[in-house]
């Protein structure tokens, strides 16, 4: 098991404009978790689940930021500040009160602390590229620039990786990105991403970011 080259040499090399053939984005997840043990196959899932809107909250958040695997713990302390800023986003555009829906940690309770200890000391680099981002013209600009944001990180965190299980993580995160805007049609695309504005309803997870 956990034979990390053969699983990275079996997988395609995912571009942007990536077509799928007989073999669907489900398909590939199967075959990775096949190849790995119990243990690998559990942080497999756990990056699974950072796709799921209904799974996502401060118990996720608060187990990934602290996790020990190195690329669970960046991806989504990136993830999450990427979110907030979106959120933030709306929430001007919107009209809502500051900080409504932002996912944050509380100092005074301990449960979080370990969470707050992750991010605090490490900067949010792309804050200004993201703040461009979600300035552009029009929903599916705005996605494709924030897409693009979440691409150059997963390189950034894989560049040196080789044949490892955080390069695996790493290739699940893109193949999110090249599945999610392979089953939209230019105008599916439009529909969902103006739906992101009309469905904020009072909830942190009302905010769909897929």
């Amino acid at each position: 098991m956990n034979n990390y080259t053969y699983i990275l040499a079996s997988l395609p090399a995912l571009s942007p404009d990536y077509s799928f053939g007989k073999e669907t984005p489900a398909d590939m997840v199967a075959f990775i978790l096949e190849q790995l043990s119990e243990k690998d196959g559990k942080l497999v899932r756990t990056m699974q689940d950072g796709f799921d809107k209904e799974k996502l909250g401060k118990d996720f958040y608060r187990a990934v930021l602290t996790d020990r695997n190195r690329f669970l713990r960046d991806y989504f302390r990136f993830d999450l500040r990427v979110r907030n800023a979106k959120v933030a986003y709306l929430n001007e555009r919107l009209g809502r009160a500051e900080g409504t829906d932002i996912l944050a940690f509380d100092p005074d309770q301990e449960e979080d602390a370990a969470a707050l200890k992750s991010l605090e000391g490490v900067e949010f680099e792309e804050e200004a590229a993201t703040n461009q981002a979600l300035a552009a013209p029009d929903l599916l600009s705005r996605e494709r620039a924030l897409d693009a944001l979440y691409n150059n990180k997963i390189e950034a965190l894989t560049t040196f990786e080789g044949f490892t299980l955080e390069a695996i993580l790493g290739f699940l995160a893109k193949l999110h990105i090249v599945a999610r805007w392979f089953e939209l049609d230019e105008q599916t695309g439009r529909e969902k991403f103006r739906a992101l504005v009309d469905e904020v309803r009072g909830t942190y997870n009302g905010v769909e970011y897929k």
